[in-house]
């Protein structure tokens, strides 16, 4: 059976958010924003889009990405609540967490991204199917 017809996580991967703020925080990163994706982050936070375009986002070559603080927080990053401002209309790439490429790549790029997000490895068994459609 080739690799591409069952993937080593086939039997499918435990994942529950837990609300640690380990994806949102640290280490600055690159949340690319896409422009179907302004208009719901305009309204869950009662901006225009020209408001969360100028205040929120800035061009990173030919794509929009969200602003981090200084240490390296995303600026949608609440620490009171320990959550997402616009967890509702967060952007795709923040709903795929943590089934992206890099980390589906093999067993032991998951077990690296589990030390540093508690949730994977735990919760409910998300099955293959859900895991490759996942956050779309």
């Amino acid at each position: 059976m080739s690799a591409a017809a069952s993937p080593w996580y086939a039997a499918g991967l435990r994942f529950e958010c837990v609300r640690c703020g380990a994806c949102c925080t640290g280490a600055p990163g690159v949340v690319r924003v896409e422009d179907d994706e302004i208009a719901p982050l305009a309204a869950a936070l009662g901006m225009s889009g020209d408001e969360v375009v100028r205040e929120l986002l800035r061009c990173d070559g030919r794509a929009l990405r969200l602003y981090e603080w200084p240490n390296g927080d995303c600026v949608l990053y609440d620490p009171g609540s320990r959550g997402c401002r616009v967890y509702q209309a967060r952007p795709r790439q923040c709903r795929r967490w943590p089934f992206w490429e890099r980390v589906l790549r093999t067993p032991e790029d998951w077990q690296r991204t589990s030390l540093e997000c508690p949730g994977c490895g735990r919760g409910p068994l998300v099955a293959r199917d859900a895991i490759e459609r996942w956050g779309t």
